[in-house]
């Protein structure tokens, strides 16, 4: 991690006064599920409060799983988004399309022992980052780690996110990780008071770690 600022993207918010809340973290990303048999759907609510309780400097994601392109189109134009991330089984050219119409895109992989970083090559050029989360039944949100020494094997030149159950207690053991493309940590369910409202306090100590981590290695 030497010279590198990791960045925090603090997925799966979903209620107005939490999102207002999330200010004070400062996260470089704020991600919002938009896949209905998730129990942290945003569904409709966030609409009325308008776009102004967002965290200011957060880049907005949308997280959609196998959705089509035109409902994509309307939801970023509502929600005002500047990334969409795909959790499904999205191909390539599904990902230039939403680039070509202005849409920057995370593309997810769910990692098992048997992934295959092949895989991740077809993305190259299509995509903006990759995302690597625990394969579950679910398309994430499981909680769970997946086998993070897997990601030596990654040679590609597009940026990632890492994923999958991380936690407060895990800063030091991704501080060590020798992953070149390591762009940033996306955490969940493991700063979470019940699915879709985050703790705060615990989000705060997340961030302070993470600053104290960036002055360590610089």
């Amino acid at each position: 991690m030497a010279n590198q600022r990791l960045h925090l993207k603090v997925c799966g918010m979903k209620f107005p006064d939490n999102i207002k809340r999330l200010k004070e973290v400062e996260p470089d990303f704020m991600g919002m599920i938009f896949f209905s048999k998730s129990p942290r759907f945003v569904g409709s609510e966030l609409l009325f409060t308008g776009t102004s309780i967002f965290p200011p400097g957060a880049k907005k994601v949308g997280v959609f799983v196998n959705a089509p392109l035109w409902d994509i189109v309307k939801v970023v134009e509502e929600y005002k988004l500047e990334y969409v991330q795909l959790h499904g089984e999205e191909f390539p050219q599904y990902c230039v399309e939403l680039r070509k119409k202005g849409m920057k895109v995370i593309k997810a992989f769910q990692v098992s022992n048997s992934f295959d970083f092949k895989k991740v090559e077809a993305f190259e050029g299509c995509i903006d980052y990759a995302l690597f989360d625990t394969k579950t039944p679910n398309y994430g949100g499981s909680g769970e780690k997946f086998d993070w020494t897997l990601l030596n094997s990654y040679k590609l030149s597009i940026p990632f996110f890492l994923s999958g159950g991380i936690s407060l207690e895990d800063i030091d053991e991704i501080e060590q990780l020798d992953l070149p493309k390591l762009f940033g940590i996306d955490v969940n369910s493991r700063f979470e008071v019940s699915p879709g409202l985050k703790d705060i306090d615990k989000l705060l100590a997340l961030k302070k770690r993470m600053g104290k981590m960036k002055k360590e290695t610089m």
